[in-house]
């Protein structure tokens, strides 16, 4: 920007002091309009246009800018084989000193995760979780469904809870027709070491346990929505078509639920659907919890209610880890405290429904 050839008169010490002080404010209300429009462009907005993009239940993106805007943050956040690491977030778990903080530090406290963040994209589920991911974290990614409200706490079961679980099936079932591999993982999963060890290289579908059978493959395994690695192929795209088909055949029964009627369905088994159930050694909850913490990755407060009961065993958690890392090495007397105000009731809950006709799913 060219100077004005006139020169102020600096004589007067009032000048001296005022001149320096407005082109600081001048400048740095420069640079903050910058930093804004530069942040607002790399989420793929525009003047006009939408400041969340909108996805519209089983339909395409609202506009191709919107659809770009998903497509550089995972590009931006994906490993080089497009693998990356997503967490839904509602305003609910998103206020300062709620689940999204315990998450975040648990990538930064474990061994040798903290490089994990650079891969993890929080997907916001309303305003509110959007604008505090944009505080927290530099891949944030806005999910919103038109006439649906996602940003109270949903409680296990009812219908906005169920509403959440089945548009998150849908928007994975996008992402991988996108090309990308992903580990979805609940915010109230605390990550403590890496876990890309310790998956099947040969699964298309692999899924956390309520409770762990000992085999990878045994069909009766008690499986977990909230972590899971899939690899982007045919058969893991179809997959999770046919799962969300299923919902409206199985009204009133959340995603874990459907899978459980589903997985021993003659369609996964003729399309070749590699499907393994993971170890609770290594990727544990309070459900089943790791009796191993020298080899646990993950640990996730499952089978609780209540966002108070996870805050206070999830915190309880990170100080047992806390504790573990502090103790000398090869020392055997560490044992989790948690759950304590979670409850283990829901391992073992299960939604008394009659099985409908054998008719054909279709594919939404």
């Amino acid at each position: 920007m060219a100077m004005s050839p006139v020169s102020p008169d600096l004589s007067s010490p009032n000048r001296r002091s005022g001149i320096p002080v407005f082109f600081v404010v001048l400048f740095v209300a420069v640079v903050v309009s910058c930093l804004f429009l530069q942040r607002a462009a790399d989420f793929g907005f525009s003047p006009g246009s939408h400041l969340f993009p909108i996805f519209y239940g089983g339909g395409p993106p609202a506009s191709d800018s919107e659809k770009y805007s998903l497509e550089k943050v995972l590009k931006d956040a994906s490993m080089q084989d497009n693998t990356v690491i997503l967490t839904t977030l509602n305003e609910a778990w998103a206020a300062p000193n709620s689940i999204i903080d315990l998450f975040l530090e648990s990538f930064r406290i474990g061994e040798r995760t903290r490089w994990l963040l650079n891969h993890l994209v929080i997907v916001s589920l309303d305003q509110k979780a959007f604008s505090r991911c944009m505080v927290l974290h530099f891949h944030c990614f806005a999910l919103v469904t038109e006439g649906v409200d996602f940003s109270r706490e949903a409680y296990f079961m009812t219908p906005d809870y169920l509403r959440m679980m089945w548009r998150r099936i849908d928007f994975l079932r996008s992402v991988l027709e996108m090309g990308y591999n992903f580990v979805f993982t609940d915010a109230d999963v605390m990550w403590f070491r890496d876990p890309f060890p310790h998956f099947h290289p040969d699964a298309d579908f692999q899924i956390a346990c309520d409770h762990f059978s000992g085999r990878s493959d045994d069909i009766e395994n008690k499986p977990n929505g909230g972590f899971k690695f899939v690899r982007s192929n045919y058969r893991s795209i179809e997959f999770y078509k046919f799962w969300h088909s299923a919902h409206k055949l199985y009204t009133g029964l959340h995603d874990q639920d459907v899978l459980n009627r589903i997985k021993n369905d003659s369609f996964i088994t003729e399309m070749g659907l590699q499907l393994r159930f993971l170890d609770t050694t290594y990727f544990g909850g309070f459900c089943e919890p790791s009796e191993d913490i020298t080899q646990v990755c993950t640990m996730h407060a499952n089978c609780c209610f209540g966002l108070n009961s996870k805050l206070h065993d999830l915190r309880l958690l990170l100080e047992d880890w806390r504790f573990f890392l502090s103790l000398p090495p090869g020392s055997n007397t560490f044992g989790w405290r948690v759950p304590q105000n979670c409850s283990l009731d829901v391992l073992f809950l299960d939604v008394q429904q009659p099985e409908p006709p054998r008719t054909k799913i279709l594919n939404a």
